[in-house]
């Protein structure tokens, strides 16, 4: 009869590492969205805390990096609503830094001219106009951001997004835990409708013959096989993919190293219906394949003619 195993003891446990928690912070422009992220980071699950001056930053952060069981993942938005204290930001990130604290910053924005449509629909002063037009508090508040924006890992540009479009992008972003995981969007687009300003990376597949100029295809779009083989019966294309992926997965790779989690890959052409969704198609099929990489499709202009 064999002897029972031996009871462990501290010198044969396995060492269990400690839990550790995600600090983000979300800033950026007012009327930008900042409420709806908000919103939607606490339906994922996040511990959300709003509107907290800076220099409460450290000791909150100090509170969850003890406690990482009960708050593993905690967002805090801080912006120009408060004001003088606002002004403290640049060097709390920096203690935070010094300290040792991971965390990182989603920068949200949109163009003026949507800025300034969102304030006049909701018909409340912008937080730095003071006595001056919307727009000019808008140019103090994007002049006073520009160093964060620039340190930011992530910029969200919602001007061409509502409540919902906004609510799904923040999910695609962070719906994930884990540090090493990298969130990969990849969009298809026309350029005719204007490009999208957040992509980390864009591309122009217009060298490609227009399926649009032959008839029996026009109707179709870039997820139909015809099209699709269209496309890629193009002598430059099946090149132009190899090339183009490859040239993106030492990228990423270094991403996941420097803890950035997500990233975006702008694919267009003329209308954003044919050469642009077939291409985007084959490049997130690819790209999926990555190690740690969650890849969301998203066609912007399919449709819209």
């Amino acid at each position: 009869m064999s002897s029972p195993p031996p009871e462990a003891t501290p010198s044969t446990l396995e060492p269990v590492k400690p839990p550790t928690a995600e600090l983000l912070i979300v800033t950026g422009m007012s009327g930008a969205g900042r409420s709806t992220a908000a919103n939607a980071l606490e339906d994922l699950g996040w511990y959300v805390v709003d509107n907290l001056p800076p220099q409460m930053l450290g000791t909150l952060a100090d509170l969850v990096s003890r406690t990482p069981q009960t708050l593993p993942k905690l967002a805090v938005v801080i912006d120009v609503r408060g004001k003088a204290l606002f002004n403290d930001m640049r060097e709390t990130l920096a203690a935070l830094e010094r300290s040792g604290v991971e965390f990182s910053v989603l920068f949200l924005e949109a163009s003026d001219e949507v800025l300034v449509s969102r304030y006049e629909l909701q018909r409340r002063p912008h937080p730095l106009q003071a006595g001056g037009r919307i727009l000019d508090g808008i140019r103090a508040e994007r002049e006073l951001l520009r160093d964060l924006r620039e340190t930011a890992d992530s910029v969200l540009d919602t001007s061409s997004f509502n409540v919902h479009a906004l609510t799904k992008a923040v999910a695609d972003m962070f719906s994930t835990s884990g540090p090493v995981v990298l969130r990969l969007t990849v969009m298809s687009f026309g350029f005719k409708y204007g490009v999208p300003a957040d992509a980390n990376f864009l591309a122009d597949v217009r060298f490609i013959p227009n399926p649009h100029w032959v008839p029996a295809l026009r109707p179709r779009t870039g997820k139909d096989p015809e099209v699709r083989d269209y496309v890629f019966g193009h002598h430059g294309t099946p090149t132009f993919v190899d090339r183009f992926v490859a040239m993106l997965e030492p990228v990423f790779a270094g991403y996941r190293t420097e803890n950035k989690h997500y990233a975006s890959i702008a694919i267009g052409c003329t209308g954003g219906k044919h050469r642009s969704v077939a291409i985007t198609e084959e490049v997130a099929r690819r790209l999926s394949k990555s190690p740690r990489v969650t890849v969301n499709i998203q066609h912007r202009d399919l449709g819209r003619e």
